[in-house]
């Protein structure tokens, strides 16, 4: 036989459960703006329902339901998504970090404008050519001298940023690792928080997000995947119960090919990224991870790191490399044909520019003639007034294609620039796009949520009203019954 406080059972139940939706509902709400924060759920679970099968089981005309329960709270968030989210926050935060080294290469190189080299080359020539017309003016001849001081100014100090700038990347790279290492620290710190509380049947749904957020950030710094290791009872986990578990996070190269574990969830432990970075000589000297080394261009991977990388051992140095062989190019051709020639005097000048070596070249430029009356205008053996060697060093700027090779150094950098704001561009539309349909999902709607707060609210009355009804039976029953003929 039923019990008769059955149907008060059901209605009991019915109100608790609703009672709990209530109150996740009103933690949605009040975190509707917290950074991270993923929509909760209660999933709504029917009670076994009476009597069980067996052979004493009461003779009623069927199973009866015995109400509901909360099966557990579950955040609502589609994994799909956060692995497509992670992909494309790493190929921006390769290529916005990649733009902006180049914007800062294109600052310092400054062309076309009017303090650039190309400008200040021309304004050099220009002036050689004025001596060829006037070799006996001393005023043409300290223009020359003048100009080609600034010449080799524009030269150092094009060389002195880029090398200020690449060291400047060294260190961003040195502050990313010890930002990557604290990252998966706490990750790992997590990983062991919520082993603790999973295997006794809860969801702890705040440290998934705590967590998550935490590999948010990381997949920007470097290329990442995300592996589960579950903790709880693989027999308790179900559609009401399914646990994310603890994470296993491998870094990737440029491949895709794992080079081994930042975050080891069987052992709860990290293996940290290693740098070096020298503060005497402000230069990066090493860049680990295991044994793979990161700094050398061997193993390469992908995000910040990578391109701070590449700026600070591939783009800047590059630059600078090209600078230094122009320069040392001009040097060496200017000062030869400066050589034959002779100054006022009839004597032979030497050289103009510091021959110099070829490593430094740009950086340690510099006019070692100091005598305007010595700039060898005339050719050896010339007559009074004979300008055919000023004629000879202007020609030395298209003897050693000055301009198309410099041209073709910016021509490149400036692709490069272009082809990396345009991905830069590129992966932050498809990161919006990703981190919206993310949110239409995960995010904290307030209508939708006010929505069911009147739905449970209901749900809750009527459960209560149930009991009201169940109550007047039972003291109809209690009360009102067996009283005739007193």
């Amino acid at each position: 036989m039923r019990s008769t406080f059955h149907g008060l059972e059901t209605a009991r139940r019915g109100m608790f459960t609703q009672q709990t939706a209530l109150q996740t509902t009103g933690h949605n709400i009040a975190n509707a703006n917290t950074p991270g924060y993923s929509r909760q759920r209660v999933n709504f679970v029917q009670t076994e329902p009476y009597p069980a099968a067996s052979m004493n089981r009461p003779q009623i005309p069927g199973q009866m339901g015995t109400g509901v329960a909360a099966g557990s709270v579950q955040r609502v968030r589609e994994g799909f998504l956060d692995t497509q989210f992670r992909t494309e926050n790493n190929k921006f935060g390769h290529w916005e970090t990649k733009s902006n080294a180049l914007k800062k290469m294109e600052d310092i190189l400054n062309e076309p404008s009017d303090t650039g080299l190309s400008k200040t080359m021309d304004r050099f020539w220009q002036s050689l050519q004025d001596l060829a017309v006037h070799p006996q003016d001393e005023g043409a001849r300290s223009v020359v001298l003048q100009r080609g001081i600034a010449l080799s100014d524009t030269f150092n100090h094009m060389s002195t940023s880029l090398d200020n700038i690449r060291k400047d990347m060294g260190f961003q790279a040195d502050v990313t690792v010890k930002e990557i290492n604290s990252i998966i620290d706490k990750i790992n710190d997590i990983n062991i928080q919520i082993s603790e509380v999973e295997p006794h049947g809860y969801l702890p749904n705040d440290l998934y997000d705590k967590r998550d957020s935490l590999v948010d950030q990381l997949s920007g710094l470097i290329n990442i995947k995300v592996e589960r290791v579950q903790t709880a009872d693989p027999s308790l986990i179900d559609l009401n119960f399914n646990p994310d578990g603890k994470y296993k996070i491998h870094l990737l190269d440029d491949k895709g090919a794992s080079l081994g574990l930042l975050v080891n969830a069987d052992t709860n432990t990290i293996t940290a990224i290693n740098s070096v970075y020298d503060k005497t000589t402000n230069e990066l000297t090493a860049l680990t991870f295991g044994t793979n080394n990161l700094l050398s261009g061997s193993e390469k991977t992908q995000g910040k790191l990578q391109a701070l990388r590449d700026a600070y051992q591939e783009t800047y140095p590059n630059m600078i490399k090209n600078l230094d062989d122009l320069a040392h190019k001009y040097i060496q051709a200017f000062n030869a044909k400066h050589s034959s020639g002779v100054g006022l005097d009839g004597a032979a000048s030497g050289n103009f520019f510091d021959p110099g070596t070829p490593i430094g070249a740009a950086k340690n430029m510099k006019v070692i003639l100091s005598d305007v009356k010595k700039i060898a205008a005339a050719s050896s053996g010339g007559k009074n007034g004979d300008g055919s060697n000023a004629l000879n060093l202007a020609d030395v700027r298209d003897d050693v294609n000055f301009q198309s090779v410099f041209e073709g150094y910016i021509g490149s950098m400036a692709v490069d620039a272009q082809k990396a704001e345009g991905m830069s561009t590129n992966s932050i539309v498809l990161l919006d796009s990703v981190d919206k349909r993310r949110q239409s999902i995960s995010g904290v709607s307030l209508d939708e949520e006010m929505t069911n707060m009147i739905q449970y609210q209901h749900a809750y009355n009527a459960a209560a009203r149930n009991i009201t009804v169940v109550d007047e039976m039972l003291d109809k029953i209690i009360n009102g019954m067996g009283v005739g003929g007193r």
